[in-house]
């Protein structure tokens, strides 16, 4: 939530929900009745995405600010969770009035389940952090919650009532700027069209309570009788008033409302009464700083209830009446890459959501020439699950495409996608030839796969691009390495120029060269539209890597403690050696307090030193394991106990040489 310059001298926000009240599904009998039961959200899914959140801004110097790596990261973190559901998703660069180097809003509309294209309902979430911390509560807590919730819908894939979108906002914390700029573009039939936007800003503070915006709006009463059937009080957001993006909406007359659970302002014993919690202390103590990380500054609970609450004003307002007797339909996984002549399986599960079971055929569609797609069983009862076979022959031409997998029953019908990629031959070079059209303002990719190409890729490695476009000077074209590395190609160079046709020399001599590689391109202005041709990757296959690595960075060893040294192994084939090598170099004035021993990525522990050595200082010694069971790829850590009290050192270094 971005900072206010000032603060009414009594502010009344929430505290955390210490009470444990029931989380039950609303019934039919409480007072607001929703046209389809809204689901109950994973509380762990949502926390999974803030695992996420947080292991990004770790590895992007601690922060996911607007303007920085880490933010990126986020933005394709969501986007592309959201492109592999179904949605139809946009990033927006904001233009004007956004922080220099600021990243995109991402815009995501489920196509799904019909609906009316002229009533919309709108949930966002401002998904930057200021600059001091990763911004976990504020706000990975509310970007988490609606991406679970965005994610749900697309697996439940309902009937729709009117159409559901979702926004993550760039540069909230600089001044609401990602969200000001979004409203800025939308004509007068377009924001008519947006008859209520929810917005989720620090949905989860530990010391929190239960906020709603504009509680006494249509839509806010819709929230607060999720609140109420669950027995928990609300109470108007004062504190955060005109401080996130619900203002840009407000400003724009369209009616908002949303959750919130206290930032900075401090609890009052009335609300600690109500809620738990501590009286006379902020909602969140860790409000704009460092310490505003996972999972310590997360309360469940808040989260859990924020989450419940969202998607029951969702599906009160935007799905459709079920059939009465209806089901879900989702495959797991959704997508997956196979060689010609080969195959691969997806579970097809079946749910019940209202009524009765009922018998439920699978059938597919989308299947390109050469590729065919059986179930086992063909037809399930609600609840019942299959297994979706998917061959290529050999004849199957390379390519990534959408197969759409269809349980009809005898009330209800309802769709899951699958997407597939088909690989070329063995080798370090592919193409795909698919058409991939480019809509104005819209993010898109074509996939290749790479398999069978030994080691990293090379220093002169090429990607042809074949682009049919009229303006190309609106295109940032990047080609996306399988570990998520960004190589811009051309950035909206050319100008008014027609078509790019032009091959690229890239150093990927850092990345392995098998997996999964994306060409993103951006159309980042409105007028013109073209799309993807063709593209060709070839990365010259390098020498393997050496199956070895070393970890520099000095690790305290403070008394009767266990600390961990990560190394990652990667690209390197088969199984470890039975006389692998462990080189470690550890400063410490007593090494016979020490436990020393190796991890495996599956845990397995070898023991390198226990407590030897006496009063002798520091270990510079190389043990040599046989570590031949064990998997050369994956993290492996050194693992240092500290088992007595009077001495303490650090790990220095260490190498594994596998």
């Amino acid at each position: 939530m971005r900072a206010c310059l000032t603060l009414a001298a009594a502010l009344t926000l929430v505290a955390p929900a210490i009470p444990a009240v029931a989380t039950a599904p609303v019934s039919a009998t409480q007072s607001i009745a929703v046209a389809a039961a809204a689901p109950d959200i994973s509380l762990a899914n949502t926390k999974a995405h803030l695992q996420q959140l947080q292991t990004i801004a770790t590895n992007n110097g601690g922060t996911r600010r607007s303007t920085t790596a880490g933010y990126t990261a986020s933005v394709n973190y969501v986007y592309d969770k959201l492109v592999a559901a179904g949605f139809s998703v946009v990033k927006q660069t904001c233009a004007s009035g956004c922080t220099s180097g600021a990243g995109p809003n991402i815009i995501a509309d489920w196509p799904g389940g019909g609906g009316d294209a002229n009533t919309v309902y709108m949930l966002g979430a401002h998904l930057d952090s200021v600059t001091a911390g990763p911004g976990i509560n504020d706000n990975g807590s509310g970007s988490s919650t609606i991406l679970e919730i965005a994610l749900t819908l697309a697996a439940q894939n309902p009937a729709m009532l009117n159409h559901a979108r979702f926004g993550w906002w760039t540069d909230e914390e600089q001044g609401l700027n990602g969200s000001e700029y979004y409203v800025s573009t939308l004509s007068t039939t377009e924001r008519a069209k947006i008859k209520g936007y929810f917005n989720f800003d620090m949905v989860a503070s530990t010391n929190g309570g239960y906020f709603i915006n504009r509680i006494t709006s249509a839509i806010g009463q819709t929230v607060k009788a999720y609140y109420d059937s669950i027995g928990v009080q609300t109470e108007e957001n004062t504190e955060g008033a005109g401080r996130s993006d619900d203002a840009s909406f407000n400003s724009a007359g369209i009616q908002t409302s949303g959750v919130a659970a206290g930032a900075s302002a401090i609890k009052t014993s009335a609300q600690a009464t109500k809620w738990g919690g501590t009286a006379g202390a902020s909602y969140d103590p860790c409000y704009h700083k460092a310490c505003d990380t996972y999972p310590s500054n997360i309360s469940d609970t808040v989260l859990d209830r924020a989450g419940d609450a969202a998607a029951y004003a969702l599906w009160n307002y935007a799905v459709g009446t079920p059939a009465s007797n209806d089901f879900s339909l989702s495959a797991s996984p959704t997508s997956g890459s196979v060689s010609p002549g080969g195959s691969l399986t997806t579970t097809v599960s079946t749910a019940l959501t209202n009524g009765s079971a009922q018998s439920i055929s699978l059938t597919s569609t989308g299947t390109p020439s050469g590729v065919t797609v059986s179930f086992s069983p063909s037809t399930v009862t609600t609840g019942g699950s299959s297994t979706a076979t998917i061959t290529a022959s050999a004849s199957a031409a390379p390519g990534t495409y959408t197969i759409t997998l269809t349980g009809t029953g005898t009330s209800a019908t309802h769709s899951a996608t699958y997407t597939l990629t088909v690989n070329g031959a063995p080798g370090c070079s592919q193409t795909n030839a698919t058409d991939v059209t480019i809509p104005d303002n819209t993010t898109v990719e074509s996939l290749i796969t790479i398999s069978g190409c030994a080691g990293n890729a090379g220093a002169g490695s090429t990607v042809e691009v074949h682009i049919v476009h009229t303006y190309i000077g609106d295109l940032v074209v990047s080609l996306i390495a399988p570990d998520g590395s960004v190589y811009t190609l051309s950035n909206r160079a050319g100008g008014s120029t027609d078509n790019i046709d032009t091959t690229y020399t890239v150093n990927l001599s850092s990345e392995v060269a098998n997996g999964t590689w994306r060409l993103r391109v951006q159309d980042a202005a409105s007028g013109d539209t073209g799309y993807v041709n063709s593209w060709t990757l070839n990365l010259a296959g390098s020498t393997p890597p050496a199956c070895s690595g070393t970890n520099g960075t000095d690790v305290t060893v403070p008394d009767n403690t266990t600390v961990n040294s990560a190394i990652t192994i990667a690209g390197c084939t088969g199984n470890a050696g039975s006389t692998s090598t462990v080189e470690v170099h550890i400063v410490h004035t007593y090494v016979g307090d020490l436990v020393v021993s190796l991890v495996a990525p599956d845990g397995s522990v070898y023991a390198l030193r226990n407590r030897t050595g006496g009063s002798a200082d520091n270990i510079d010694q190389t043990f040599t394991v046989n570590l031949s069971t064990e998997v050369r790829n994956g993290t492996w850590n050194l693992r240092v106990q500290d088992a007595a009290s009077a001495d303490t050192g650090y790990i220095n270094s260490w190498t594994l040489t596998l």
